[in-house]
Formats: structure tokens, C-alpha cells, sequence
């Protein structure tokens, strides 16, 4: 993989910002789904079902205008550290495509890119796809440009201190016996085991509850939004199941945190507020969900310091016990051989 093994041979000249992408009014959201399962034969039978779910939002998510605000807040956030180098952005399965935007920043003369992906945590299509695609964006457009993700920031301190300070929010207000939930996308079984996530997850919500509730205390760890056939096994609990669980344990109270997560998009806005939060009031269990980290100033300064690591050569920072992740990730890590259909 060449954007894995180049060695620096520029300076650092520009920021990208890569994320997932979603619709913007209903005539997207079908030919984005495409996009989302291109090369995996799904029937557009079974997407109209999960267009459903965008239609209720008349097709709009909010991940683009979160990244544009990201974009223009990571713009001021450099200004401020000294760091003068333009912001750009693109995505994996919508407007702007991921290829389009490199090819105007080769068209920029832009030889040496700073890449900051919107997922905190190690999986196939959290990492490793995103690497791929940097990869075909190259092929592409045919631009000559260095393209260089920066390392997972699951246990990086400002992204699990703002998490912390969203939960400290909620919990002003939530009964004091709430427990607190974690929730994150499921994955197949079959890539879990070729990968951290789930171990990930783990020691980000251990960190986390430490800060808000003390040590010892205890917290869960849920999924959600999974997808396929019902035959292929996915990481549960699913947080509806969950939920049920917790009505038979006589749990009257929830804090649900969507640490998956780095903004608000149609996984939250459905799976959680939506349909978690009616399977909560149907069991009479009072549902507080928890914001998403966004464009908070503790997260823009995690990116800012991930930035400085390539920059400045500065330590990288994390907290917890399984430290930084490397710069480049190892290339066995989060195979997957055949994505489940």
C-alpha cells in the first residue's frame, strides 16, 4: 500500500479532513446508499428500507453540515496554534467525494496532505477502508499527492475529557441510580476478531466512567445500527435488547453515550433518539443521551495535537493502558477478507 509505506518527501503543505458523508435532501439518499454498498450486490429492495428511516428526516443527515462546521472551527483552531495551512474535506460516499476533493487540492499544487479521519477507533470500514480509499482517490484522480492518515485517537485525553464533560452535562439533571451505556456501530463477528474495537471501546469506557463516576464504578457497553442477514452474527447486545435486560433488572434510568461516534448522523439520530429512546419510554426507563464530542474545543484541540505530532515531532499523547496507537497501523490489523453481504 503506497500511502502506507511512503516516506515523508514534502513538507506538510495542507489538512484533510475525511469523513463518511450522508444525503442532504430526499433525492440523495437512494444513490447514496448505493454508494455505502457499492460492490456488494444488495438488492435496492433492501435500501429502500433503510431510506425509511432517512425520509423521516426528509433525507437529510447531519454528518455534512458537521463537518463543515468541524472544517471551518479546525480552520480557527490552526490559526490560533500558528499553524498555517489550509482545511479541506472530503468523503467516502457523498458530496464531496473523496476523489474530487483531491484532485482540486492536486490542482492547488498541494503535494503533502495531513489526513484526519472522523473514527476514533480500529475496524475494517473505520480504518483500513478509509486508508483504501485514500488510496483509489489517488488512482483516481491521478494526482500527485502524499496522503497521510493520522494515528486512532480513541484514548487520546482530549477526546476522552470531552466525553467526559457531555456525560458531567447530562448527569446534572439524570437521576443519580442511571446507568450508564455505551453504545457503538456493530460490527460481524468475523471482523472483530481481526481487530481492536471491541478492546478499544472497552478501555475508552473504563477511562470515562472513571472520570465521571469514580473508580470501580461500573458502566455497559451496547450496539447498534447493525445491518444484513440475520444469519451472519454481529457484536450484541444490541442496545434495544439491552434495554430489555435492563426493564427486567428494574432499571428506571439511562445514560446512553454514542462513544462510537464522533458527531450526530443518522445512526444517532434514528438508532438512539429515535427508535432506543421509544424502546426505553415502552418500558417506562427514562432515556438521556449524551452529545456526541463534534466540534468541542477539548476535540479540536486533539486534532490540533495529532496535527503537531507530524508537524513538530511532538509525544503522542493517550492515557490508559494500551497507549498511542502507531503512526502506521500494522498491516494485518483489521482485515477483512470478505465484507458480509
Amino acid at each position: 500500500m503506497q500511502i502506507l509505506n511512503l516516506k515523508k518527501n514534502n513538507e506538510v503543505d495542507s489538512i484533510l479532513i475525511l469523513s463518511f458523508g450522508g444525503p442532504e435532501k430526499q433525492e440523495d439518499v437512494m444513490p447514496f446508499l448505493r454508494n455505502v454498498v457499492s460492490g456488494r450486490n444488495v438488492p435496492d429492495s433492501r435500501l429502500e428500507k433503510v431510506a425509511e428511516q432517512y425520509y423521516l428526516f426528509n433525507g437529510v443527515s447531519p454528518i455534512n453540515d458537521q463537518c463543515r462546521l468541524l472544517k471551518n472551527r479546525l480552520e480557527l483552531e490552526l490559526e490560533k496554534n500558528a499553524i498555517n495551512l489550509p482545511v479541506y474535506w472530503g468523503n467516502r460516499n457523498w458530496d464531496p467525494m473523496l476523489a474530487d476533493t483531491v484532485k482540486q487540492m492536486d490542482s492547488d499544487g498541494k503535494k503533502h496532505a495531513l489526513v484526519f479521519v472522523t473514527s476514533a477507533f480500529s475496524s475494517y470500514s473505520g480504518c483500513r477502508q478509509y486508508r483504501q480509499d485514500l488510496e483509489l482517490s489517488l488512482e483516481n484522480s491521478k494526482a500527485d499527492i502524499y496522503l497521510q492518515k493520522l494515528r486512532l485517537y480513541f484514548n487520546h485525553p482530549g477526546f476522552i475529557d470531552t466525553w467526559v464533560d457531555n456525560i458531567n452535562e447530562v448527569l446534572k439533571t439524570a437521576p443519580k441510580d442511571s446507568k450508564l451505556i455505551f453504545t457503538a456501530h456493530s460490527i460481524p463477528e468475523s471482523m472483530a476478531v481481526n481487530c481492536d474495537y471491541v478492546k478499544q471501546l472497552h478501555d475508552a469506557a473504563k477511562l470515562i466512567t472513571e472520570k465521571t463516576l469514580g473508580e470501580n464504578s461500573d458502566y455497559d457497553l451496547a450496539f447498534q445500527s447493525r445491518s444484513g442477514p440475520p444469519h451472519i452474527p454481529w457484536l450484541e447486545p444490541d442496545i434495544n435488547q439491552h434495554l430489555e435486560k435492563l426493564a427486567g433488572e428494574q432499571v428506571k434510568s439511562v445514560v446512553v453515550v454514542p462513544l462510537g461516534f464522533t458527531s450526530d448522523h443518522m445512526e444517532v439520530l434514528f438508532d438512539l433518539d429515535t427508535q432506543a429512546k421509544q424502546t426505553a419510554e415502552d418500558l417506562d426507563i427514562r432515556f438521556h443521551r449524551v452529545a456526541t464530542v463534534g466540534v468541542s474545543d477539548k476535540f479540536l484541540q486533539t486534532i490540533v495535537d495529532l496535527i503537531n505530532e507530524q508537524l513538530k515531532d511532538e509525544e503522542p499523547k493517550s492515557v490508559g493502558q494500551l497507549g498511542p496507537w502507531p503512526d502506521e497501523c500494522p498491516d494485518q490489523h483489521c482485515l477483512s477478507d470478505k465484507v458480509p453481504k
